[in-house]
């Protein structure tokens, strides 16, 4: 699906509290991923990564048009390396985005990772 850049559009907007995309003036913003079906960091970091994939694909675009990404860790000291092996093989090593890795408390137990990136818009 290709958006025009000089609007808005929302994409997956199902969930009452928010879009899962949202598309505007060229940028590409996507919602924060997580998964509950693994139990390790590099299984759940490897299902965010193809949801941003997904949801990019969804927007028109890719992750080498990813500008920024913002990461959280339930337990970054235990998790960082991992995360960063499968984030290392997966993003695009000529386009790689400014990034931001934090610990929090994620909103369910089970969760150890969460993504969100913005991307630009493919012209």
């Amino acid at each position: 699906q290709r958006c025009n850049i000089m609007t808005t559009t929302r994409i997956g907007t199902e969930d009452p509290r928010m879009s899962k995309i949202v598309v505007h003036n060229g940028v590409v913003y996507i919602s924060g991923q997580t998964d509950a079906t693994a139990d390790d960091i590099a299984g759940q970091t490897q299902n965010v990564l193809t949801k941003v994939d997904d949801l990019l694909s969804q927007a028109g675009t890719s992750k080498s048009k990813i500008l920024t990404a913002s990461i959280w860790l339930k337990d970054i000291g235990r998790d960082f390396a991992g995360m960063n092996e499968v984030w290392n093989k997966w993003v695009d090593p000529e386009n790689k985005p400014v990034r931001a890795t934090v610990e929090a408390n994620l909103a369910r137990t089970q969760l150890l990772v969460e993504v969100q990136v913005t991307a630009a818009a493919t012209e």
